[in-house]
């Protein structure tokens, strides 16, 4: 029977008033979303190159042969394609761009520039006031992208001659954005929902506009919002205004992320360096005893560290890492893998494996992008004392019994659950899954075992213990991937042991 998905569980869950059960269908479907918003974002950035290609290759005919109708037709189509990828790939996007300090009306102007050119802009008349002394802490590509949109928005709400205006202004100690138009206005029952995407009160655009500038704005910790036509003072009154209001120049920044990069190679920590210094501070040590020094005198996001350095190796140093601060972050890299080191790297809590040589430096980075902004997950609240269950996912009668004995020597309690449907209860002391799980085989039982532990830790059994089971467990969050030790349930014990940190009574 194939696994609801993480929506039809939830559903499911609200209509039979479960809501611990629907606590953790939400927290599985954000999960899939997540994925599923990466991906879009690598398959749109994909599209750019060809629809490149045909760009380059109309305004070629078109120098050749001059701007026909239809080529001109065609320039705007390809244009507008590429505004659609460029809104899609924002708002499927999780990282933040690189900011620094910089003159607003720069963006501003660079925005107008593009908007003039566009053909269908000739109809509008278009003003800037924009001095050059405001600053803010941004990003200038985002910041005329956000721009650009609000312009064109403007525009497409207006379906003859109009005029649209954007004021650059100081408000108190923060700079100001304002882009005001004289169309048709926004109709009350559309103000409240203007910035979701794909509502819009034009039938020219995309509905996705406001969605990224609210994105944007985002990013820049900046309030966007439509205010009263009276807050600009024209005569007439404009019929819409959008505010962006940006924090204060000296407002406290969030501190930047700080990757440290472990590896005796230069060429190694060269690569991360370039990869990721745009988006954080990237630190480099050649050894583990640097590495430790460094971690002994500020706290880092994330390590990077070689399995193979001289002297003291990744995985002591992850090791320490964790004593000096048991909330550390490290991935390990190798060029010589072994299933022995992805489970000491599992029982140390690695958040994940690279294997050396890289087969996609993207996929690297966006791996590295992950660690380094998603939230850790809240401490989960240690079980009662008295609590000593344990969920066991385990389908075959005979192997889910050893396993009972197994956690019996410890002075657990297994609840053996063979199906997929699993009913929500408080949090297990753990949770063991079998790989082999028939009702969700391989990656799906590591999610099903990993929703029903409920931050408890899970150990994964495999009847045929591979490289590959043992790095989709890590990265599923695993805390132990181990061969069924069907033959020798005291060895089992103590190895379950070790996972839930539990000794035999």
């Amino acid at each position: 029977m194939e696994t609801p998905s993480p929506l039809a569980q939830l559903l499911q869950a609200l209509d039979a008033g479960d809501l611990d059960k629907a606590r953790l269908a939400a927290a599985a479907l954000q999960r899939a979303n997540a994925h599923t918003h990466q991906v879009a974002a690598e398959v749109l950035h994909e599209l750019r190159q060809p629809l490149l290609g045909a760009k380059a290759y109309a305004q070629l005919l078109a120098e050749e042969g001059g701007a026909s109708g239809p080529l001109k037709l065609l320039l705007a189509q390809v244009e507008r394609m590429e505004q659609i990828v460029s809104d899609f790939i924002r708002l499927a996007s999780e990282r933040p761009a690189p900011q620094q300090r910089l003159a607003l009306a720069a963006p501003i102007w660079a925005a107008a520039k593009v908007f003039s050119v566009n053909p269908d802009s000739a109809r509008i008349s278009l003003e800037v006031e924009a001095p050059e002394d405001l600053t803010i802490q941004g990003n200038a590509r985002l910041i005329e992208q956000l721009t650009l949109n609000l312009l064109n928005n403007a525009r497409d709400a207006m379906s003859g001659r109009g005029r649209v205006k954007v004021t650059l202004a100081r408000d108190g100690a923060s700079a100001a954005l304002y882009v005001s138009d004289w169309g048709p206005g926004i109709p009350d029952d559309l103000k409240t929902r203007i910035f979701e995407p794909y509502v819009s009160a034009s039938k020219r655009g995309t509905g996705l506009g406001l969605a990224v500038c609210r994105r944007i704005a985002q990013e820049h910790h900046a309030q966007i919002a439509l205010v009263p036509p009276t807050t600009l003072r024209e005569v007439p009154p404009p019929a819409t205004v959008f505010r962006v209001l940006f924090p204060p120049t000296d407002a406290p920044r969030p501190p930047r992320k700080r990757l440290l990069v472990v590896d005796d190679e230069g060429i190694i920590r060269m690569v991360f360096k370039d990869l990721m210094e745009k988006e954080c501070e990237v630190i480099e040590a050649a050894t583990g005893e640097a590495a430790l020094e460094i971690l002994r005198a500020s706290r880092v996001d994330l390590i990077v560290t070689d399995k193979n350095l001289p002297g003291l190796s990744g995985l002591e140093l992850a090791q320490h890492a964790r004593k000096l601060d048991p909330a550390s972050r490290v991935i390990l890299m190798t060029g010589y893998p072994s299933l022995v080191t992805t489970q000491q790297a599992l029982q140390l809590g690695v958040v994940d494996y690279l294997l050396k040589p890289f087969d996609d430096i993207r996929q690297v980075r966006a791996l590295l992008r992950q660690a380094l902004y998603t939230p850790a997950p809240p401490p989960t609240p240690p079980p009662s004392a008295t609590m000593r269950r344990v969920d066991v996912l385990e389908d075959n009668p005979a192997t889910a019994r050893l396993i009972s004995e197994a956690l019996g020597l410890l002075g657990l309690e297994a609840r053996v659950v063979a199906g997929a449907e699993v009913a929500a209860l408080e949090p297990p002391v753990g949770v063991v899954v079998s790989w082999d799980f028939a009702p969700a085989y391989g990656k799906k039982a590591l999610e099903l075992a990993r929703g029903l532990s409920q931050g408890a830790p899970f150990v994964v059994l495999a009847e045929h213990l591979t490289m590959e089971t043992a790095l989709a467990s890590l990265r599923a969050g695993a805390a132990a991937c181990l061969p069924k030790l069907l033959s020798d349930t005291a060895a089992l014990s103590r190895e379950l042991g070790l996972a839930f940190k539990k000794t035999s009574p």
